[in-house]
């Protein structure tokens, strides 16, 4: 009834991944690389622009210095030289004579086009870097016209990177805010579902309660009656728990120092009459020294019974359930290890998905509401520490102990 009831309530969950995020994420990678390769060309064209500018300015240069001298009266045409003379607006050029002195120098900027310190260190740079200059000739004399990128063609050039970049950034803060919005609304789906299935759970509790006690009335003294009183008083008592459990899904549990070994014994002494025969357990039992961590024990003692219930689904009947208890600096660790089947390695984070799971029946929801509970509420880890084929599996869980001195304050 509460599984119809929250399903017609539109709280499903899809087990399955996205099958457009592969196809989407190679169209987004075709359109960034034919991007880059776009830019590339045109930072190629432009560059050879750049190349036969140059060649022409050091024409220009070289035709305007080689001018027979003028008669008087006579008039030369100096317009189309002097037009690509100023033309260059972009290309930073250098014009070294022939002893390695700086006639010229024009597109470093205003200030760096006089400064001799600054342009010696670019020319020094540019001989480095393996320019070959364009050479002109003049009488008794050379000048040697050196020139670099411009800075168009510099950010041209490094356009397609900054763009991986900027892409890639933008597709991993839309990968973050869609993996948010879905978990915010698995959030949802949990609270949902918690509040649907307490709400669900309430009715029929009071009324079986209402029922106990109209059966106390009518047989106060009848022995058999009494025990029957009893047993359905402690199936109302754990379909309470059960509910209190749900309820506290999207709410902040409150957690408080317990002894792990008396949380580990209550479950054992529940769960063992509720086993096989067949099934063995080994438990540490209760000790002399507390071992006190921070947990909420109603939902603590949820994980443990998920995790059991696996193992007894594992080993169909037959197996032994071992809880072995040990510390890692400050955090406590409980390894719950069966000799069932066991999991495939691909599987070991799979089967924490919400609606994952092999079996038939349920829900697929007991190990990603144990994960919810360790990680979100309690501030550890869940995982599949082992696991082999026919060879058993063991859940590791790890939350944070309770130190001496924390304890003694």
């Amino acid at each position: 009834m509460i599984r119809n009831t929250v399903m017609n309530k539109g709280l499903t969950f899809q087990t399955g991944g996205n099958p457009w995020r592969l196809p989407l994420v190679i169209l987004g990678i075709c359109i960034l690389g034919l991007s880059v390769i776009y830019t590339s060309y045109l930072a190629r064209q432009l560059k050879d622009q750049e190349s036969r500018n140059a060649e022409t300015l050091a024409m220009a240069w070289q035709t305007f210095n080689t001018l027979p001298p003028v008669e008087e009266g006579e008039d030369i045409d100096l317009t189309l030289i002097a037009h690509i003379l100023e033309q260059n607006q972009h290309i930073p050029i250098i014009l070294e004579n022939d002893r390695g002195g700086i006639d010229f120098a024009r597109n470093f900027g205003e200030q760096k086009d006089t400064d001799k310190a600054f342009l010696k260190r670019e020319l020094e740079s540019m001989k480095s870097a393996g320019v070959i200059p364009d050479t002109i000739m003049q009488p008794g004399f050379s000048l040697y016209l050196y020139y670099k990128r411009s800075n168009l063609l510099l950010l041209l050039t490094y356009f397609p990177l900054i763009q991986v970049i900027l892409v890639s950034a933008f597709l991993g803060l839309a990968y973050f805010g869609f993996n948010s919005l879905r978990q915010a609304e698995q959030n949802r789906v949990w609270i949902g579902m918690a509040k649907e299935t307490a709400h669900q759970l309430g009715t029929p509790i009071s009324a079986i309660i209402a029922w106990i006690e109209y059966l106390k009335s009518i047989h106060p003294e009848d022995e058999r009656t009494g025990e029957v009183i009893r047993e359905l008083g402690k199936d109302v008592n754990r379909l309470e728990l059960v509910a209190d459990r749900f309820s506290k899904i999207g709410s902040e549990p409150v957690l408080q120092n317990t002894d792990l070994y008396e949380v580990l014994e209550q479950c054992r002494v529940y769960m063992q009459p509720r086993s096989p025969r067949k099934v063995e357990y080994d438990f540490p039992g209760l000790q002399k020294r507390a071992l006190l961590v921070r947990m909420n024990p109603h939902l603590f003692h949820w994980v443990l019974e998920n995790l059991i219930r696996n193992a007894l689904d594992a080993m169909e009947g037959t197996g032994k359930i071992t809880a072995m208890v040990y510390q890692e600096g400050r955090h406590v660790c409980i390894d719950l290890s069966d000799t069932g089947k066991g999991i495939p390695a691909s599987k070991f984070r799979a089967i924490f998905r919400p609606g994952y799971s092999t079996k038939k029946r349920g829900w697929g929801l007991g190990l990603s509401l144990s994960k919810r509970i360790i990680e979100s509420y309690h501030n550890g880890k869940i995982f599949v520490k082992k696991s082999g084929l026919n060879q058993g599996t063991t859940f590791s869980v790890r939350i944070p102990g309770v130190s001496d001195k924390k304890e003694n304050v």
